[in-house]
């Protein structure tokens, strides 16, 4: 089911000042940086080898990362593994009596397919999988 490990996604209170410590302390430079409203998200991505590392900040005090950054501050956010097709590996584990947040995949910061499980379920990880995106 799983192919690889896609990405890591990391929360940060500010997108810019996470952005001057990964480029001054690690020398990394974002591939990308998307503003996805419609999820109250901005997104840096950076491609270290053959996966993505993701720094994301809340846009909207009411969204998921700025619940997030309040009950947990800033760090690890989610694991994200690459699936051939997401809502059939939703639909398996569903079947499997693991505790999903999507039922079915919702799109994600690069429009592609995506879908969560419950931490709860995964040992206190959010779990993203994803297909593959342009």
């Amino acid at each position: 089911m799983l192919k690889k490990l896609d990405h890591v996604g990391i929360a940060v209170e500010d997108l810019d000042e996470a952005l001057k410590m990964y480029r001054d302390a690690l020398g990394l430079v974002p591939d990308e940086i998307l503003e996805v409203p419609e999820r109250g998200l901005r997104i840096a991505f950076f491609t270290l080898g053959n996966m993505q590392l993701e720094l994301l900040t809340s846009t909207d005090e009411r969204g998921d990362i700025a619940s997030f950054l309040k009950r947990n501050g800033p760090g690890l956010h989610h694991l994200a593994f690459l699936v051939e097709d997401v809502a059939e590996s939703l639909r398996r584990l569903r079947e499997k009596g693991v505790r999903l947040i999507d039922e079915m995949p919702r799109r994600g910061g690069r429009g592609n397919k995506i879908g969560f499980l419950d931490p709860k379920a995964m040992g206190g990880v959010l779990v993203e999988l994803c297909e593959a995106h342009e």
